[in-house]
């Protein structure tokens, strides 16, 4: 049978592929800027072999791609009447892929994300944010989630606004929070406060996603978790972020000598900023280690980086046996069949 969220969550760690956004403009299907997952319907098969590919890597949750399918992002790329039949076909081909696992099937987890219109002052805002919520909430249950992913949300308020509708669907819920650089919520409330309040409200996960690497998101977690009593959560975004710059939004990379068509890096140019997977294992070894429950990598994530992740906190995953083994490199290896000549010559190579 598969087990609820709560139930693994009980028995180990979970793990979780985000990360979908980049990884399909990376691939050629999705359009940075605008950031709308009309993948799910223009290229459906480049969407499933996204999800395989994170599952296979070490993902227990097939996260359906409606990260920024909302009624405000359809409006501004003028396909509003996409909205329904775009979430929709997201979570049924995430429900497919997650039957494809071989020893359990994987969580299928509906998405509804910040909407970028919230304002604390505007009333009229908070009720456009909450009927956006619903209606996305409403095709999670119709379409039979077994959770919903409520993310990167940097008001409190709208995080609470998204746990409401979750809850209202009689759904597991798992709210994580979009830290920007004033290291304090837009509305006012630090993240371990917002987290304890959620958490107390009813989510089942609570803790943080995106916007930071790891470097700059773990001391704000290690203070949801002393904070928290139920589970907590950390997706960071691979990249190398700093006391000076915490999120990727303004990073800067100083060895380009190249025009950029950006005012930074973000989000086209920051490949020379990643953490290796290496970087990335040991991260998610100290996040197990002080009580982090659900794992996982955001933006920018690869599947490989995934399986690093996944494997240093004791997992084995359906693609382990591809994981790096240099025995046998004719330069690196130590197989003794390897000729000496090559072996020897590695360190001149």
């Amino acid at each position: 049978m598969k087990r609820s969220l709560k139930r693994r969550l009980q028995e180990g760690t979970v793990i979780v592929g985000e990360g979908y956004l980049f990884e399909l403009e990376r691939r050629g299907y999705l359009q940075a800027g605008s950031f709308v997952p009309e993948v799910a319907l223009a290229n459906p098969d480049a969407l499933k072999q996204t999800y395989r590919d994170f599952m296979n890597t070490g993902s227990d949750v097939v996260l359906a791609f409606t990260y920024n399918a909302h009624r405000e992002k359809m409006r501004i790329i003028g396909k509003e009447e996409l909205l329904e039949p775009l979430n929709r076909s997201a979570i049924r081909l995430a429900k497919e892929v997650a039957k494809e696992h071989p020893l359990e099937e994987a969580l299928v987890a509906g998405n509804i994300s910040n909407t970028n219109i919230f304002d604390p002052y505007d009333e009229s805002s908070k009720s456009k944010v909450r009927e956006m919520f619903a209606e996305m909430a409403q095709w999670s249950k119709e379409e039979d989630v077994d959770f919903i992913n409520g993310e990167t949300f940097y008001y409190h308020e709208e995080a609470e606004i998204a746990l409401e509708e979750i809850l209202k669907k009689d759904l597991p819920a798992v709210i994580t929070l979009g830290l920007m650089g004033e290291n304090i919520l837009r509305d006012g409330y630090t993240v371990e406060e917002s987290c304890k309040i959620l958490s107390e409200k009813g989510a089942l996960v609570v803790g943080m996603n995106c916007f930071r690497g790891p470097d700059t998101m773990q001391p704000y977690i290690a203070k949801i978790r002393k904070h928290v009593d139920g589970y907590v959560g950390a997706l960071p975004i691979p990249y190398r972020t700093s006391d000076e710059h915490p999120t990727f939004f303004n990073l800067p990379d100083g060895g380009c000598s190249c025009h950029l068509p950006t005012e930074t890096t973000f989000p086209t140019a920051l490949d020379p900023l990643y953490h290796n997977r290496y970087e990335l294992a040991e991260w998610a070894k100290e996040a197990k280690g002080i009580g982090v429950n659900y794992i996982g990598l955001c933006c920018g994530a690869s599947p490989a980086m995934l399986r690093a992740v996944a494997e240093a906190v004791g997992k084995e995953t359906i693609n382990s046996p591809y994981s790096p083994n240099m025995e046998k490199h004719f330069l690196f290896g130590k197989d003794k069949t390897l000729k000496e000549h090559n072996v020897g010559y590695r360190f001149k190579a």
